[in-house]
């Protein structure tokens, strides 16, 4: 631990930092993106630093505490433990990924990298934040620039687009305020901490009951709205395919591989410790829309014909397979054997988390290459037997398909089977049934496979230019890491597992 004012300030030095690169970003305009990379290189290493000073038990560490105005119950608190850790980890990555795609954008260079590094703030405050105000700014300075990023840098119909992720996100950020606003009134604090203590205790509903009467439910409704919106759960999904399609792929790259886990994360961190007994009343049907999100999202990802859209309906079934862990830890557990099953099922929800973030920015990724080379065209059917002339983009965009697809060996297959090694036992209905969407994953995307890369070559694309050196030296990394974490998972495993066991060790269902 190590105090605001007393200790080095690292986590508040990692949220700042985006912030000053912003700044210079937006006046230096042509040297705009050397900026954003020096800063998002030298956030990934301060994140790095961070991921090797947590504590050995798995509790918050690195805790940061200064009086804000404590009458309103506003702190400046920040700390974090291996969930918070890895996703600012996963944060300066998919961010120096999205720059590193981004050296194409010549319409306003300041602005655009400024508002990447804006949104990267705001993510690294929502993961480190433990105070409900402080995190809720964060929460929303993220919505901010990502909507500018969809408006001004967009395709055809991004106007649209901007606006119903606008509308759908503020509307879950509504709910949430309301439901804290509640809780605070009745408790007098905004402390996930100590509100997450209250919980397990059974203090807080009485709290609660007493000040506002029968409410808890509801406010638990609101606090779900908030991050199932975010994910997204279906059926509160429908902004997402449109805000993906239509953002330039470096931003949807944001969008999917850092921003949707705001929400897994908030269920972890927030709803679960807090209102653990109210979502385990409601378990049946958050499974089930769970399970809707999994196989329904894999069945629309095979009825897209546009590349983008279909791995944005892929992104949503595969964040269902978290929120399917999440929902069925709120089963209670008696015994050793149940507990494992549990401990199983958030290792897998956190690992996942991580693992899509990479392999869904790498996707994305790839397709800015494929839409710069082609002129634009993202259609399943507007290609066809690229591994010809293109064979190391056909390559290593197969691996992350494969990696997608959750092939053993790499890093997609790990968390999913750990998902299903802990949900089984506790709801083997659901786990079962979610069976289905891995089998419709494997079919969409081996459709995109056959249709893009294999076949024979339009006589246009005979030349299709193949990744140049810089590409390929940019993109190793990423692929290197889809193979070292699906070899050897216990990089990650090993480091949140302390975790895994304190969180639970805490919850109240």
């Amino acid at each position: 631990m190590n105090d605001f004012g007393n200790g080095f300030p690292i986590l508040t030095l990692l949220t700042v930092l985006p912030l000053i690169g912003a700044a210079i970003a937006f006046f230096a305009q042509r040297h705009a993106r050397g900026v954003a990379l020096l800063t998002t290189l030298a956030c990934l290493v301060i994140a790095l630093v961070i991921w090797t000073r947590l504590p050995a038990d798995g509790s918050i560490g690195l805790v940061e505490r200064a009086a804000w105005a404590p009458s309103l119950g506003i702190e400046y608190h920040l700390g974090v433990d291996g969930l918070g850790a890895l996703m600012l980890l996963l944060s300066a990555m998919v961010t120096l990924m999205s720059v590193d795609a981004a050296h194409r954008v010549h319409h306003m260079p300041g602005l655009f990298y400024g508002l990447v590094l804006a949104l990267e703030a705001g993510l690294f405050g929502s993961f480190t934040a433990l105070n409900f105000f402080h995190w809720f700014l964060f929460w929303e300075l993220s919505l901010i620039p990502a909507f500018f990023l969809i408006k001004l840098w967009g395709g055809p119909r991004r106007g649209p687009a901007a606006t119903q992720f606008f509308i759908y996100t503020m509307a879950g950020s509504v709910a949430l305020l309301l439901s804290f606003l509640a809780i605070f009134f009745a408790t007098g604090s905004m402390d996930f901490g100590e509100l997450a203590s209250m919980a397990a205790s059974g203090t807080l509903a009485q709290m609660v009951a007493s000040h506002l009467g029968a409410v808890m439910p509801w406010l638990a409704v609101g606090v779900l709205a908030g991050f199932a919106v975010k994910v997204p759960l279906m059926p509160f999904h429908t902004w997402l395919p449109a805000a993906y399609a239509e953002a330039p792929s470096p931003v949807t790259m944001l969008l999917t591989g850092a921003m949707s886990k705001m929400g897994v994360y908030g269920l972890l961190r927030i709803a679960l410790p807090i209102f653990g007994v109210q979502i385990a009343a409601m378990r049946t049907p958050l499974l089930v829309l769970a399970v809707i999100t999994v196989v329904m999202g894999a069945w629309a990802a095979f009825a897209q014909t546009d590349l983008k859209r279909v791995f944005a309906y892929s992104s949503i079934n595969h964040l269902g397979y978290c929120l399917l862990g999440i929902f069925a830890l709120a089963i209670p557990a008696s015994g050793a054997a149940a507990q494992a099953s549990q401990a199983a099922a958030l290792n897998g929800v956190i690992l996942q988390m991580f693992n899509h973030g990479i392999t869904a920015a790498a996707l994305f990724w790839f397709m800015a290459i494929i839409q710069m080379r082609s002129g634009g065209l993202r259609g399943i059917n507007d290609f066809g037997g690229l591994r010809k002339p293109a064979p190391v983009l056909a390559g290593m965009m197969g691996i992350a398909m494969f990696s997608s697809l959750g092939l053993p060996g790499l890093n997609g297959f790990v968390g999913e089977f750990l998902i299903f090694r802990g949900v089984f036992p506790l709801s083997w209905i659901s786990a079962t049934v979610s069976v289905l969407g891995l089998l419709i994953t494997a079919v969409f995307l081996l459709t995109v496979i056959q249709k893009v890369f294999n076949g024979p070559v339009p006589e246009h694309w005979a030349h299709f230019p193949d990744l140049h050196h810089s590409e390929r030296m940019a993109l190793a990394p990423v692929i290197g890491l889809m193979f070292l974490l699906g070899l050897v998972p216990q990089l990650i495993v090993g480091a949140i597992n302390p975790t895994v066991v304190n969180l639970l060790a805490h919850w109240r269902f």
